[in-house]
């Protein structure tokens, strides 16, 4: 049996993984889970799983958890130290689908304890690609990649060095056939509702600006040791075909299936065997056609930003990172339209330099910078959208 170890346990991820280890009882056994507030949620998985041990990261929340799961004998932590206490227990693999760069100690604390990380964060590598690499390198541990797209790479890739491209693929999300006037009009309820996927609210707005793809080619330079001129996008809004990868020879390698995280996340879980999921199989008979065309970098500039990011380097990557979390929080918040979130990140990146980082304080120091100078851009923004209202009002 492994042992797992779950960080974020009560998102997206998380359900979908506790949906396949209960179904495979025989195979898998809970180390820990951990959450962010929902400590209610957090202690019936707790129970269910019979999980040795509970962390919340909110402290505020530890003693309602402790009260939950009185006389469980299951051990109840909280704070961002106890999630990376958490990831540092015995098992064989854990589970980094905490979203955000919060996630990022704990993954790298698993990484140094020579466990293996199934990756569902893609901002942990965005963020500090080179240190997780080298220490799992250093360790023995496998970064075993959850995303669709990064996992569909990972199971069609042979020699790397026999490759040419690594494509990765874009639905488009709910904005792929609007306007750039149409997209400055649009609202969080509509930017968060996906056309293939059922995803978080971040991540869904990430879909819709592109700029997740853009986050997923940073991941895949650090995941696959390819250079960033070899990366490439594709918008297939089927998003039955995940990736592909094409080799020297001429040879396009791709990997299809469901959009259901189920079959990315079970082949992690079982890798390097695999385990039957009670997801639809494809008929490609009744689909009857794969589209595909070119990403659209004048209307989906988040995606440009990324790519740039990329080939600059040094902390350009951490800073286009969590300038876009702290636009996308806003835009969420109504404070900021949609277009919007682009242009901050771009303004962030102009205005700080690019280090280096070195060490996982570089990384936060860099991180903070961003955020504490994405605020501010923000804060201008949502000024002038005021004083342009009343002024036509």
């Amino acid at each position: 049996m492994k042992r797992l170890t779950i960080l974020g346990a009560t998102g997206s991820v998380g359900a979908s993984t506790l949906d396949l280890v209960a179904r495979n009882p025989d195979r898998f056994q809970i180390e820990a889970l951990a959450a962010g507030r929902d400590w209610r949620k957090l202690a019936d998985l707790a129970r269910t799983t019979r999980a040795r041990a509970a962390v919340i990261a909110d402290p505020a929340f530890y003693a309602d958890l402790k009260d939950a799961l009185a006389g469980s004998g299951i051990e109840v932590s909280a704070g961002p130290g106890a999630l990376v206490e958490a990831a540092r227990r015995p098992a064989d693999l854990v589970v980094a689908a905490i979203v955000g760069a919060a996630g990022l100690p704990p993954t790298l604390a698993a990484l140094e304890a020579g466990t293996s990380v199934a990756l569902a964060n893609k901002e942990a590598l965005v963020c500090a690609g080179g240190l997780m690499t080298a220490t799992a390198r250093r360790t023995g541990a496998a970064i075993l990649p959850v995303d669709s797209e990064h996992n569909a790479i990972f199971q069609v890739l042979e020699a790397r060095e026999r490759v040419a491209r690594i494509i990765l693929t874009a639905s488009g999300g709910p904005f792929r056939m609007a306007s750039l006037a149409e997209m400055a009009a649009m609202t969080p309820a509509q930017a968060v509702k996906h056309p293939t996927w059922s995803m978080g609210a971040k991540i869904s707005v990430d879909s819709a600006t592109l700029m997740n793809k853009g986050l997923e080619l940073i991941e895949a330079f650090h995941l696959f040791g390819v250079r960033p001129d070899q990366l490439g996008v594709l918008v297939h809004p089927q998003s039955l075909v995940h990736g592909l990868v094409e080799y020297i020879d001429g040879s396009v390698l791709a990997q299809l299936g469901p959009a259901d995280m189920r079959v990315p996340i079970a082949h992690a879980l079982a890798w390097p065997e695999r385990i039957a999921t009670p997801v639809g199989r494809l008929d490609l008979a009744a689909i009857g056609r794969l589209d595909f065309e070119e990403a659209d970098r004048v209307r989906f500039p988040a995606l440009a930003l990324a790519e740039s990011a990329l080939a600059a380097g040094q902390c350009r990557p951490c800073v286009l990172n969590a300038a876009n979390e702290v636009a996308v929080a806003a835009f969420l918040e109504g404070r900021i339209g949609f277009l919007d979130i682009a242009a901050v990140v771009a303004d962030t990146l102009d205005a700080l330099p690019a280090a280096c980082p070195e060490t996982l304080d570089d990384v936060a120091a860099a991180d903070g910078a961003a955020r504490v100078t994405t605020s501010q851009f923000v804060t201008q923004r949502a000024k002038r959208s005021i004083a342009a209202r009343r002024s036509t009002g």
